[in-house]
C-alpha cells in the first residue's frame, strides 16, 4: 500500500512538469521572425534582455542543422537592476 501511495505522489508531482519548449516573447531573438546564424549545428546562443516589467530575461537557443535558431530555455531574474548591464 505504501508503494502505491508513493508512486501516486511521484506521478502527481511529475504531471505538473511542462516539457513543451517556451514560446518567443517580445524581445526574443526569434519573436515574429526566423533568424539564421552562421554557426555549426548544436551551437548554443545566449541572449538576455529586459522584459516590459523591467525584469531580466535570460534565453538560450540552439542552432538547428539548417542554421535557424530554436528557443530551448528561458529564465527570468527577480529584478533588472540587480543584474549586470548588457555588454554590446
Amino acid at each position: 500500500m505504501r508503494a502505491v501511495i508513493a508512486f501516486l505522489l511521484v506521478a502527481l508531482a511529475l504531471s505538473g512538469c511542462n516539457t513543451a519548449p517556451p514560446e518567443p516573447i517580445r524581445g526574443s531573438l526569434t519573436y515574429g521572425r526566423v533568424v539564421h546564424v552562421p554557426a555549426r549545428a548544436g551551437y548554443t546562443v545566449k541572449h538576455e534582455f529586459p522584459d516590459k516589467f523591467g525584469y531580466r530575461v535570460y534565453e538560450r537557443y540552439v542552432v538547428q542543422p539548417d542554421g535557424t535558431l530554436k528557443l530551448i530555455s528561458r529564465r527570468t531574474g527577480s529584478d533588472y537592476w540587480h543584474f549586470p548591464r548588457m555588454k554590446w
